[in-house]
């Protein structure tokens, strides 16, 4: 049995975060044939800082450009805002910036999974079944908050092993 035939997304939430109609409407498409029908749409951060304190999404999928607040703002603000009602949510940030740089960037201010454009069915297919399937835990330290940045597990791993299995690791 394939993985899409073992996923039943049709109860997810997402809200789509882009502020180019073609990859909302290319997304929404997607996201329907892997049988995903409760997706929000938001063309920035404000807008989408809105949308999450009415329907709180299971899985949010972020633009990295976009005006007037782009995604690395919008997605710190959803993990460190004292009001933000869903600071443990899944975030694929999707983006043409795909250079090293930037991918770690996008790591270390919060995101979950990363996702290139142009954007293929699988890998959307494929990152929402390692959030599904794999959800890290969160971890808190005086200057980071989200999903465990370590993807490893190296069994001759030479430092302190700070992981558990708790929702949030304190560091």
């Amino acid at each position: 049995m394939s993985s899409r035939q073992r996923h039943d997304f049709s109860q997810l939430s997402i809200l789509v975060v882009d502020d180019c109609r073609f990859m909302r409407l290319v997304l929404e498409r997607m996201l329907e044939a892997l049988g995903i029908y409760n997706v929000r749409f938001a063309s920035d951060g404000f807008e989408a800082w809105e949308l999450i304190n009415e329907v709180e999404p299971d899985v949010i999928i972020c633009d990295w450009e976009m005006q007037p607040e782009d995604g690395p703002s919008f997605v710190r603000r959803v993990r460190l805002d004292p009001d933000s009602p869903c600071r443990y949510v899944a975030i694929i940030m999707l983006t043409g910036y795909t250079e090293k740089a930037k991918v770690m960037s996008a790591r270390d201010f919060g995101i979950t999974e990363f996702l290139a454009k142009p954007v293929a069915a699988r890998s959307l297919h494929a990152r929402l079944v390692q959030i599904v399937e794999s959800p890290r835990p969160f971890v808190r330290t005086a200057t980071f908050f989200g999903p465990c940045r370590r993807r490893l597990n190296l069994p001759n791993f030479d430092g302190d092993d700070r992981r558990n299995q708790s929702d949030e690791v304190e560091i």
